[in-house]
């Protein structure tokens, strides 16, 4: 999908030198995945002490 941003020079120089992206358009690329990485585990520690697994340790061990 073709689309066109303005972007502040500086910051866009500056995330190129930091990642070592070689071209604006893989910097923006690797922006999008990380963001939606982090939003995907922000997700899952939502669950943090709600699951109950029943999970017997010494049952586990003994097998």
């Amino acid at each position: 999908m073709r689309t066109t941003f303005v972007l502040p020079d500086k910051l866009v120089s500056e995330a190129m030198k930091i990642t070592n992206s070689p071209t604006k358009t893989a910097l923006i690329k690797m922006a999008l995945e990380n963001l939606i990485q982090r939003e995907k585990v922000k997700g899952i520690t939502d669950y943090f002490g709600k699951l109950n697994l029943n999970i017997d340790i010494e049952k586990m061990r003994r097998r």
